[in-house]
């Protein structure tokens, strides 16, 4: 009788396998189990900033071999320099009240999700040598880290994903034009969000990003809860940004929520499309290896 395989760690419970350890473990697994090989960088050339190095493999330039390293240590590393990079990203995280929510004391909150996922994509890129920044924002821009594919830029990632914010409002076109800053040529820019915002604001912000030859991708977070509101009885629902709050019966009012929600998703799949952006829906019950298969499938080798 043949064993049953376990599962790889980015097909577990999200809650399950974020309550086995600190973040930049938990992302490990996840990569780990989502990738199967790294992919060479296709770019060759020179460039006068160095990065750092990295162990020779077959195939590699032997112009870029440290013969120094080779002759003193017996080590074969070839220097690796910044152009040398598939592509530059940044990760644009909300971090706004709204994020911080969940339907359900077994799921993560919106924004612990986002966290793991953007944590688990950062080391995805960097592992890709792509070169990766950071903004965190709410009503302002809490965290600016410029892209580089250096290995300190992973501590620094996590490190800033454990600093304060959950301000009361977003400022997500903002932070959207300090990522096209942060970047010097055309790369990719993530925005990780639960969208709780103005949609033409933002759109017209991923329209420019578009513009200037910026790869976008939306990942709209949400909990199952906005999706379903499976309540009962009557419910006071408070906005956590605004703090305005309605009474409601749940019944009454759950047809019309539903179809609001759906109208939401559409308008925002629509204009995402319109400005040249990737948008995918994320839940926070999904598995993380799900999301990132849906929104990066063409970027990496897949199990």
């Amino acid at each position: 009788m043949e064993t049953a395989r376990p599962p790889r760690a980015d097909q577990y419970d999200p809650a399950g396998l974020a309550a086995l350890g600190r973040i930049e473990i938990v992302a490990r697994w996840i990569v780990d189990g989502f990738l199967t090989g790294l992919h060479r960088s296709p770019r060759k050339g020179f460039s006068v900033e160095f990065a750092e190095h990295r162990p020779y493999q077959p195939g590699d330039d032997l112009r870029y071999l440290d013969w120094k390293i080779a002759a003193r240590a017996n080590r074969w590393v070839v220097k690796q320099f910044e152009e040398e990079t598939n592509l530059r990203a940044t990760i644009v995280l909300d971090v706004s009240r709204s994020m911080d929510w969940t339907g359900a004391a077994t799921r993560l909150t919106k924004l612990a999700y986002a966290e793991h996922l953007v944590a688990a994509l950062t080391l995805l890129l960097l592992r890709q040598r792509d070169a990766v920044g950071l903004v965190r924002f709410d009503d302002q821009i809490r965290t600016s880290i410029p892209a580089r594919a250096r290995r300190q830029q992973w501590s620094r990632v996590v490190a800033a994903l454990s600093e304060p914010g959950r301000g009361r409002g977003s400022d997500a076109p903002g932070a959207l034009d300090q990522a096209a800053r942060l970047i010097r040529s055309p790369g990719l820019v993530v925005l990780v969000s639960d969208l709780l915002l103005d949609p033409d604001e933002v759109i017209r912000a991923l329209r420019g990003l578009r513009a200037a030859g910026h790869d976008v991708t939306v990942l709209h977070v949400m909990d199952p809860a906005e999706r379903d509101l499976d309540l009962a009885a009557e419910a006071i629902f408070v906005d956590p940004e605004s703090g305005v709050e309605v009474p409601a019966r749940v019944s009454d009012v759950r047809d019309l929520y539903r179809t609001t929600v759906h109208e939401a998703l559409t308008e925002w799949r629509r204009g995402c499309a319109a400005a040249g952006a990737s948008y995918e829906t994320v839940f926070t019950d999904a598995p993380f290896g799900v999301p990132l298969r849906r929104a990066f499938s063409g970027r990496q080798r897949l199990p």
